[in-house]
This record gives C-alpha cells, sequence and structure tokens, in this order.
C-alpha cells in the first residue's frame, strides 16, 4: 500500500492534534503534526535527511496571527517564509517543489484564496469541512488537481485577473527604465538605502538620488514602498546582498 505523509501545520494545539488524529485512522495516511511555519520547515528538513519526505502540507491560513503576525500579505511582501499561512506556502514551494500544500481556512475570502494559489497552494479547504471532503483534495492534489470551494470560484477568478492586469501594467512601466534605473530598483527592492545603493554601484549619493527620483517617476509613484511593491508585482528581482560581484565594465551613471 502506498501511504500518504501528511503533515498538519496549525498553531491551536487541539484542532492540529485532533485533525491528526482523525487522519491518522485512514490506513493509507501517515500524519505528523507543527505548531508553527519554522517548526514546519524544520520537520519538512528532517524528513528530507531521513529519507521520507512528506507528500502534503495540510497549512493553517491565519497561521501566527495569535502571535501577532497580519494574516493578509501578498508573498514575498512580508517577514521571511514561514511567519504566516501564505507565506509557508510561498516558502514550501522554493524550498520543497514536490510538496502538495493545502490552505485550511475558517473563512471564505477570495482574495486571500487568490494569494494562497498564488503563493503555489494547491487548495483552500474550509476547516469545519468533513473528512471525507478533506481526504478527497489530500489526494487530488496528488493527481495534480486544485481544489476550491465552488463558492469560492468567481471571487478568485476575479482576484486572479486583476492581479494578472496589476501585473501585466507593472511589468509596462518597469521595462520603461533604463538599465541602471533597473539596477537602482533591484537594489531598493532589496532594502538598500541611498548610501549602500551608491557604495555598491560606484556612484555618488547625488548621483544615486537623481536616479531613485527618476525611478519613481516613470513608475509614476511617489514613495519607495510603492515603487517596491510596484516592482515586487512586476516580479522584479531583488539584488544579491552576499557573493555578489557588480560588473562595472560598460556601466555608465
Amino acid at each position: 500500500m502506498v501511504r500518504i505523509r501528511v503533515l498538519v501545520v496549525d498553531d491551536h494545539r487541539i484542532f492540529a492534534e485532533s485533525l491528526a488524529a482523525a487522519l491518522a485512522a485512514e490506513p493509507d495516511v501517515d500524519v505528523s503534526a507543527a505548531g508553527s511555519g519554522p517548526a514546519a520547515l524544520r520537520c519538512l528538513e528532517r524528513a528530507v535527511a531521513e529519507g521520507r519526505r512528506f507528500d502534503v502540507l495540510l497549512v493553517d491560513a491565519d497561521l501566527g496571527a495569535a502571535q501577532g503576525v497580519p494574516a493578509q500579505r501578498e508573498p514575498g511582501s512580508g517577514p521571511p517564509p514561514g511567519s504566516d499561512g501564505i507565506a509557508l506556502v510561498a516558502g514550501v514551494r522554493v524550498s520543497h517543489p514536490g510538496v502538495r500544500t493545502v490552505v485550511l481556512a475558517e473563512r471564505d475570502e477570495p482574495r486571500r484564496a487568490a494569494l494562497a494559489l498564488q503563493a503555489g497552494a494547491s487548495g483552500w479547504v474550509a476547516k469545519d469541512s468533513s473528512l471525507s471532503r478533506l481526504l478527497a483534495v489530500i489526494r487530488g492534489v496528488l493527481r495534480e488537481e486544485t481544489h476550491l470551494p465552488p463558492a469560492l470560484l468567481t471571487g478568485v477568478l476575479r482576484e486572479l485577473t486583476a492581479a494578472r492586469k496589476h501585473r501585466t501594467d507593472s511589468e509596462r512601466l518597469v521595462e520603461s527604465l533604463t538599465p541602471r534605473e533597473h539596477e537602482v530598483l533591484r537594489c531598493m527592492v532589496a532594502g538598500l538605502g541611498r548610501k549602500d545603493v551608491a557604495a555598491r554601484l560606484f556612484l555618488s549619493p547625488h548621483t544615486v538620488r537623481t536616479h531613485m527620483q527618476n525611478v519613481l517617476g516613470k513608475l509614476g509613484v511617489h514613495s519607495t514602498l510603492a515603487a517596491v511593491a510596484l516592482a515586487r508585482r512586476a516580479g522584479v528581482r531583488p539584488a544579491e546582498l552576499a557573493g555578489d560581484v557588480v560588473e562595472r565594465s560598460g556601466q555608465l551613471a
């Protein structure tokens, strides 16, 4: 019998233990539980080291909310992966791409469900769903299916369409930047201030200030935070801060 290895990730201990016990009663399911995102990532790493990888993560949508971590956040715009439910989904997608993730939610929220799918989740399921429904979702995502409650479909499609339009508009604006301005924007996405950007790119702070002003103007925004948010929507990657050698040849301020 092929067994399915499931990891329940929820900081409500009673719920996590109850769900884990119910799933463990199934003859083809092995289940473990973790009480936080970082703990879940450690479980995944340990399982890989021991040669017994997990197949599916069931992740609480409100993971970390009890510790004051905001629940509504676009992937890549907040704390490190694992600090909340959607951030954990995004982190697992990168570090353990073979693991399927399903988000468990107390409420039907089209925007957050869309964010979860964008982060890499394969499903969004109500916490009060029946065990048979949850098992059907677990087995379905292992067949590369995506599962959403029917009542959420229209709202999620609307959110994904809007997100795609925003991304396209953002990409068009970013394409208007010169190569030097694009590099300055990558530094801004990485969180570097003007002096750090100047040191990194071998420019004067005054020149960097001019480039930053040009970036804001071309992107049509009025602050660094807004520029960074737009850049992330456009898929701009942050400048690497370690082991990254700046090529000076051919780069003119």
